[in-house]
């Protein structure tokens, strides 16, 4: 028998979360077609012996809205293994939308994720007005992954309520029925779900809270028995859970949970300042599944920070008035004055004057050099005591904000700190291992294609076979297990049952990865958006194949050419063989 594929004996993880085996894959038409001893030849094949072989990872939390729209490849995330993205997260996107609202989404999308409005402009055809009309015109677009899409409360709510929602005034009853007539017909035109944010953090590039933050649970009632009467969907949040209180706001989601019959999924993380909150949350979904209530809370495998850089948006000295002063020019021309003992001095005053009252809030987070630490190549995101700024500061004999401001002209001016704000509370990953661990979480959180200029976390599913199944001192996890975390799981949750297992009839979405060699890269900045904008990009090594439809898109890291990604519509089922 003759295959269009076959991957030769690999060490196969097969998704199901049990010890590895020896075995060849088959695949035809876009399918797997036989697992095991494949006697038959492939039209293509690939050596995989001593090589781990993996469903295609899943990843469930992205912001590709915008570049899905432009751009044909979804990196970084299709560098790391990822077969299929799901974007539309935190209740931002570009549909519903009216052509005189079209600004304040991208206003909305900038100041929440991070994404130059300028590139959004630039990029962004808006050749829609529904959500359906969205699906249409990125089902027109080739791509090297699959893409799934969430319908955006800001963007529903805005849509619905124009300047009202956005003022954050109550939904009436008029709103609360359009909004979920709306709600079920994205769902029946292909929306994986509905996604929301309930965080004060998340706010416009002009400051206004995201649209969402104070909607009632009449609104959301209305929105989730829109899915119900579509009978599809998820729901998605995010929340500060103190809206009045982790109890009430809790309870208001197993309400909408089991009112609709939808299952939920919402972030969680460790906050610094309430360093065990994560463990009373993970407490109350254990009791809501135990309930019958389909509840899972997307957790991250590292630190949740930023990267702070003279090439980035942010620094410890941003705020400063001379800094300021020669933000326009080149980097090398910043360097060049930065490096200047007369600059150095100003800056470093102007740092101490500062201190105490900030014109950027984010300033005392950013210049906490306890807090900040080395970031190397490769990098260390789980770092010792002794790589923090204060450390290093001692031993260099200086004041931690005299090596900050070294250190950042490092490299040519192109090396970064690191400055966790979650999941770091203790200066160890801890937290992350036991809400890994948990039954009731999956991985996510990674926000693929967003916070271009600090944070580059598209790299998580690397991350989470390379640190925690390899190279982590302690509190390793089972290879096989961890794959099955970022396929079965993570496709389950949102419904995706055709693919995230090596299977035959399931979609021939694999990776082919050398172990010994895995490894996440720096990041480094790159100018490539729509009106030259900049983002942060970051790649991976040990990746020797990944397979989109059966058909190869990277080879040892690089692109084939191949673009097999499609729009998936909707929840998959599982493959009948």
């Amino acid at each position: 028998m003759r295959h269009d594929l076959v991957i030769r004996g690999g060490e196969l993880a097969d998704g199901h979360g049990g010890p590895l085996r020896q075995a060849d894959v088959a695949v035809d038409n876009g399918r797997i077609t036989a697992v095991g001893d494949v006697p038959g030849q492939g039209r293509d094949e690939i050596d995989a012996r001593g090589k781990l072989v993996t469903p295609g990872f899943v990843d469930i939390h992205t912001h590709y809205d915008g570049q899905a729209s432009w751009d044909t490849r979804m990196q970084p995330s299709s560098w790391h293994g990822v077969t299929t993205a799901v974007m539309g997260n935190c209740g931002v996107g570009f549909a519903p939308v009216h052509a005189r609202h079209r600004n304040r989404l991208v206003e909305l999308m900038e100041g929440v994720e991070d994404i130059p409005g300028t590139a959004l402009h630039e990029g962004l055809r808006w050749q829609w007005e529904s959500f359906g009309d969205y699906l249409d015109a990125l089902a027109g677009q080739p791509r090297d992954i699959d893409i799934a899409a969430q319908l955006p409360h800001g963007a529903l709510r805005v849509y619905v309520m124009g300047e009202r929602g956005a003022r954050l005034e109550a939904a009436t009853a008029d709103d609360c029925a359009q909004m979920r007539q709306l709600a079920t017909a994205a769902m029946q035109a292909g929306a994986i779900g509905f996604s929301t944010s309930r965080s004060v953090n998340h706010r416009s590039v002009k400051g206004e809270p995201t649209p969402s933050l104070r909607a009632t649970e009449a609104e959301l009632q209305a929105i989730a028995a829109g899915l119900k009467d579509a009978g599809r969907g998820v729901l998605q949040f995010i929340s500060d859970f103190n809206m009045p209180s982790l109890e009430e706001e809790f309870a208001m989601l197993t309400r909408l949970v089991r009112d609709s019959g939808r299952p939920l999924s919402f972030s969680l993380a460790q906050r610094h300042s309430a360093p065990d909150g994560w463990r009373q949350l993970l407490a109350l979904t254990t009791a809501a599944n135990a309930q019958g209530l389909a509840m899972a809370a997307q957790v991250a495998p590292r630190p949740i920070g930023v990267l702070l850089g003279l090439q980035g948006s942010r620094n410890p000295f941003s705020s400063c008035a001379s800094m300021q002063a020669i933000a326009h020019l080149s980097l090398d021309q910043r360097v060049a004055l930065l490096r200047q003992p007369a600059t150095r001095a100003r800056i470093l005053a102007e740092l101490q004057q500062l201190d105490g009252r900030p014109a950027d809030p984010l300033l005392p987070r950013f210049a906490d050099f306890s807090r900040l630490y080395a970031f190397g190549d490769p990098p260390d995101y789980e770092p010792p005591p002794e790589m923090a700024v204060t450390a290093i500061a001692q031993q260099r004999g200086q004041t931690p904000a005299e090596t900050a401001y070294d250190m950042l002209l490092a490299d040519s001016g192109r090396a970064f700190l690191f400055a966790p704000f979650a999941n770091y509370a203790h200066g160890h990953l801890d937290a992350c291992h036991d809400m890994l661990a948990h039954p009731h979480t999956v991985p996510g959180l990674g926000d693929g294609g967003a916070h271009v200029s600090v944070i580059s976390d598209g790299s998580f599913p690397t991350y989470l076979l390379s640190h925690w199944g390899r190279d982590r001192a302690h509190g390793r996890f089972d290879l096989g297990w961890l794959v099955k975390r970022q396929t079965a799981d993570t496709a389950r949750t949102v419904g995706l049952l055709d693919r995230g297992l090596v299977a035959s009839g399931y979609r021939a979405d694999l990776n082919v990865i050398d172990m010994d060699r895995l490894q996440v890269h720096a990041p480094v900045m790159a100018d490539d958006l729509p009106a030259g904008g900049r983002r942060l990009l970051q790649r991976a090594s040990g990746y020797v194949a990944t397979i989109v439809a059966g058909v190869p898109t990277y080879r040892d890291g690089e692109a084939t050419g191949a673009l097999p990604g499609q729009l998936v519509r909707g929840p998959q089922a599982v493959p009948v063989v």
